[in-house]
């Protein structure tokens, strides 16, 4: 039976930890989670937002089989603290391909997606302002799920599988597959795969292994005061803007960055993109907050240039499972289930 390791216990480590202790013996998948930072790392600060559609055919095949399982499992979502909130997601115009994916989410979710242009989602009455042209895509079994309380869950899990789980900060791996924890003895494996998310570039640059083109990528939104039903799940392309409830009385809103290459816990929040956050939500969905008084929640996320969160080889039984481009909560439970079962064929 071969040895694996998991490097990094963020949603996508741990998550691809449980899906290989699905395909082979619990006792031989060793998970080292990296704590105390994973504390602090994007599955703590992640907004959560999980849908089925996504621009991109292959994220959306991925996206609509994640959503799928989490609507099917009511342990996952049980697990997750799955919500269901329904989601929008407005595109600038309605592009070729957009109604071939719409049949893709409805294959999997039947009843859940439509689309209906600007006019009849700013008749709502949520959203104004909408570009001349552009439609909205409407998930009604769309919500959020909380990746932090996920993640711990599985930690249980695995446990309970008979995985190893060990907490602690690794120094390095090697190329023939061995593990150097900070406190404790080197361990060799059959395959390591490093999933550290935003420090995997940092563990990367300790050995002789290629990052491969990883780069990190500071994510920032703020959190605010909110009386109401609230937007629901949200991403506006048009303006930038995300956003959904976040807890009774609470609203999160973001935009996008261009802070590149931040190393992981130097990410303070940006005032002037709080700032245009505020502006641009005020804009969109007539959200202001008493004397514009809010929380900016930042975290370092890792990105790959192809985007998506898959299984990518560094070396001969060396990988890494991280890269997602942001928001990889929608995709990792198909992410995973196809990683899992790659690796444990190519060590077969």
């Amino acid at each position: 039976m071969p040895r694996i390791a998991v490097v990094g216990g963020g949603i996508a480590g741990a998550m691809l930890a449980w899906r290989l202790c699905e395909v082979i013996r619990g006792t031989a998948v060793h998970l080292f989670t990296g704590e105390p930072y994973r504390r602090a790392d994007a599955s703590a600060a992640s907004g959560g937002l999980t849908r089925a559609f996504e621009p991109d055919a292959a994220l959306c095949l991925e996206a609509a089989d994640s959503l799928a399982e989490l609507q099917s499992s009511p342990e996952l979502r049980k697990w997750a603290s799955y919500r269901e909130t329904g989601s929008v997601y407005l595109l600038p115009g309605l592009e070729p391909g957009t109604a071939g994916l719409v049949d893709l989410v409805r294959s999997r979710i039947p009843g859940s997606i439509s689309i209906i242009t600007a006019g009849e989602l700013g008749s709502r009455g949520t959203f104004r302002g909408m570009p001349k042209g552009s439609v909205a895509v409407v998930e009604k079994r769309a919500g959020y799920v909380s990746p932090n309380a996920l993640r711990d869950r599985l930690l249980v899990e695995l446990a309970r599988a008979g995985a190893f789980v060990t907490d602690g900060q690794v120094d390095a791996i090697t190329r023939e597959g061995e593990v150097r924890p900070t406190d404790g003895n080197p361990m060799r494996f059959d395959a390591v795969v490093v999933a550290a998310g935003a420090w995997t570039q940092d563990l990367l640059a300790r050995t002789d292994l290629a990052d491969a083109g990883l780069r990190t990528k500071v994510i920032q939104y703020v959190l605010g005061p909110f009386a109401g039903t609230g937007p629901g799940a949200f991403v506006d392309e048009t303006s930038g803007l995300y956003g959904r409830v976040y807890a009774e009385g609470r609203l999160l809103l973001g935009l996008p960055t261009d802070r590149w290459d931040i190393t992981p816990g130097d990410a303070a929040p940006d005032p002037v993109l709080t700032t245009r956050i505020l502006d641009v939500a005020e804009t969109r969905i007539g959200y202001r907050p008493p004397g514009r008084k809010v929380k900016a929640v930042t975290a370092v996320e890792c990105y790959h240039p192809t985007g998506g969160l898959s299984l990518r080889p560094l070396a001969k039984g060396v990988y890494t499972f991280t890269g997602g481009s942001g928001g990889a909560g929608k995709t990792v439970l198909a992410a995973s289930r196809t990683a899992a079962r790659s690796l444990v064929r190519s060590l077969r």
